[in-house]
């Protein structure tokens, strides 16, 4: 039997003659229609002073998040990680890294010397029946990876300081202990929300008995991960930035800044600050740049008024966003000659992969851009629907590269550093033809004139990073125990003396 494809989307009228027709059309009409483009699209075409607007936004919130008496109602928490120093080159030996943020677990064996970095890695499955068991079957699960992992590398007798990677929102109160808030991605683990993470790792590995040289000395989110990974190699890079499936930033923060440190304020006067940025705008500062295509975005999410920077910029939504103005364009005869189809008519089908596909396709063809409305069953199409829906994909990328700039040059006006290197991670920066040379552009354009920066690539920040993350810990420790050592050994000279 034959599968039946989805019904086709008849076209919305056939009174007017679409734009993209190859007959000739009137240049009144033409004209006509060329002035609807631009008012459906213009909306997301935002101005400088759109974005300057923003950032002052954001520099408002981050005052807040850092401000005891404002905290709570501010949207960007600014939380800070206890991460108080990057790797000065000088952390070496070997370290552990878990990276947890879905159905797959990450270890990691990492050998720092100097600048040298290699890694060994195994990825293992979390079953679903863990996934929403209990707490500790979970961690039992995980001190049973990392079991496995260090009996095939021969690690049982080694002392082995460790770095977690834990992708899900958490309270940090140290820099080894962070309280799970609430899980998401599919995980409901009992017993687990109100805890510290880092102390149900350690039951679990004492529960084996066969593991008493791990310790946990650091637990991270990937934006740390990027920074710290970067900074290995440029000690300038003092912002961490995620664009991925979703997008967050962290920076570093002078402690008297910080009105919500509870820490001592020995050197480095500095922390870490985990902006989670994603949140900005759901106070409604940001409705004034909000088009039809957020809004609807938005209603239909599964968190509604939440994340509305984020929904604006990462890879989760960019695709939806391009379908819906896409839609708008075709259910006004400008597109496909008014014909749609089932695929274009659904949610979430025009994927974020399509609008970097579409962008880096070679125009003397659009060979890429026609194979995706092959794809999504469309099958009216045209070299000026190439160019109209690659227009559209253009005007999404480039608000989404400029909203994040906007923070950015926000964070960087903010710190006052003269030189600064961003370390950036996700698959929206990674993969996107454009996005790096869009945010250097708007970048530049939106910080002080005295300050220079880079964007820089990070490489595997979720494991890289927090083997140095735990290294730094690791060496601040060591250096910790041999002050304590001295002051002893000067103490004991001096009763002799005495």
């Amino acid at each position: 039997m034959l599968k039946q494809s989805p019904p086709k989307m008849a076209p919305t009228t056939k009174a007017s003659v679409c734009v993209t027709q190859t007959r000739k059309t009137p240049k009144k009409r033409l004209q006509s229609e060329d002035k609807t483009v631009e008012n459906i699209l213009k909306p997301l075409d935002l101005t400088d002073e759109h974005y300057k607007k923003v950032m002052q936004l954001m520099h408002n919130d981050i005052v807040k998040g850092l401000t005891p008496e404002t905290h709570a109602k501010a949207n960007i928490k600014c939380f800070p990680t206890y991460v108080r120093t990057v790797p000065d080159g000088t952390e070496s030996g070997d370290f552990l890294a878990l990276d947890l943020g879905g159905t797959n677990f990450r270890v990691l064996l990492i050998n720092l010397n100097g600048q040298e970095v290699t890694m060994e890695s195994k990825i293992f499955l979390i079953p679903h029946h863990i996934m929403v068991g209990s707490g500790a079957q979970l961690f039992d699960h995980i001190a049973d990876c990392i079991f496995k992992f260090m009996t095939d590398h021969k690690l049982q007798d080694r002392h082995l300081p460790l770095g977690f990677t834990f992708s899900f929102p958490c309270r940090q109160e140290g820099l080894d202990k962070a309280i799970l808030t609430t899980w998401t991605k599919g995980f409901k683990c009992e017993g687990v929300e109100g805890h510290d993470i880092v102390q149900l790792l350690h039951e679990a590995i004492e529960r084996r008995g066969d593991m008493q040289n791990v310790k946990c000395l650091a637990v991270i989110n990937d934006t740390v991960g990027a920074l710290m990974s970067c900074a290995h190699s440029d000690r300038q890079c003092a912002v961490g930035l995620i664009l991925g499936t979703g997008t967050n930033a962290c920076y570093i923060e002078s402690l008297s800044e910080v009105k919500t440190w509870d820490g001592d304020f020995n050197e480095p006067k500095q922390v870490l600050i985990n902006t989670e940025w994603g949140a900005f705008g759901n106070d409604g500062c940001l409705d004034f740049i909000l088009t039809d295509f957020d809004k609807s975005i938005d209603k239909h999410s599964i968190n509604p008024g939440k994340q509305i920077y984020e929904k604006m910029i990462s890879g989760m939504y960019m695709g939806e966003i391009a379908r819906l103005a896409i839609e708008r364009l075709r259910k006004h005869n400008l597109l496909f000659d008014g014909e749609g189809s089932y695929h274009l008519a659904t949610r979430g089908r025009f994927y974020t992969k399509y609008v970097s596909e579409i962008e880096g396709d070679n125009v003397d063809g659009f060979k890429v851009t026609k194979q995706i409305f092959d794809e999504l069953d469309l099958t009216s199409h045209t070299e000026q629907d190439c160019r109209l829906v690659r227009h559209v994909c253009s005007l999404v990328s480039k608000r989404a590269a400029y909203l994040a700039s906007a923070g950015i040059a926000c964070l960087l006006n903010k710190m006052n550093r003269k030189e600064v290197t961003v370390g950036v991670d996700g698959s929206l920066y990674r993969f996107h033809p454009f996005f790096h040379d869009l945010m250097m552009e708007k970048t530049r354009a939106l910080v002080r004139p005295d300050i220079s920066f880079k964007l820089m690539l990070s490489h595997d920040g979720s494991g890289k990073g927090a083997a140095l993350v735990a290294a730094v810990a690791n060496r601040l420790l060591e250096e910790s125990h041999k002050e304590e050592d001295e002051l002893k050994t000067v103490k004991s000279v001096n009763s002799k003396t005495n």
